[in-house]
């Protein structure tokens, strides 16, 4: 895929309450706001909130990437240990690969934060030509998060044969090694 084109990523919230309308749900709006002001190349989101089932989260995500053809799908809760927090499961379970690095990474940012962090089980992995990156539910945690690992994500997307995505330089910088830059 080529520079310019579209980005189109995937947001799935996972929860009982938000998708009941217990509550409304902070947390995919959260991520929504951080491409919007991160993003310098062009994007569209589709969204989707679903309950804490497995077999529904995995359908939600084949559904993004083969008929919605999202590039990056930000899921958001269920990461957590309760019975219910079943997103990681259905992640790996839909992925061809597993990128460990990614959780590694996201659960040592939050414990900057609170010791609480080593109780969250994100992970990412790859789909056809997805990347699938599981975040956590709190709204805040989300830009604690995407502000340090975004950063890798686009070079991540070209590596897979994803549309080239820039970021705006004055929110945060997204790295490529100096062969894969284009200008």
């Amino acid at each position: 895929m080529g520079t310019g084109e579209r980005c189109r990523f995937g947001i799935l919230t996972a929860s009982d309450r938000a998708s009941s309308g217990e509550y409304e749900d902070l947390s995919g709006p959260a991520i929504e706001d951080f491409l919007k002001n991160s993003l310098s190349s062009p994007w569209e989101i589709v969204r989707k909130l679903v309950s804490d089932e497995k077999a529904i989260i995995e359908n939600t995500l084949i559904d993004l990437v083969e008929n919605e053809k999202c590039s990056i799908i930000l899921t958001t809760g269920g990461t957590g240990p309760a019975i219910r927090d079943v997103t990681p499961e259905a992640t790996i379970s839909v992925c061809e690969k597993i990128l460990p690095g990614f959780g590694e990474q996201m659960r040592s940012i939050s414990l900057k934060y609170v010791p609480t962090a080593i109780l969250s089980r994100q992970t990412a992995g790859i789909r056809g030509e997805t990347l699938i990156v599981n975040l956590p539910g709190s709204p805040r945690s989300i830009n604690e998060i995407l502000t340090e690992i975004f950063p890798a994500i686009p070079y991540c997307v070209d590596l897979i044969g994803g549309p080239y995505i820039t970021t705006k330089s004055e929110v945060l910088d997204s790295f490529r090694p100096p062969h894969a830059r284009r200008e």
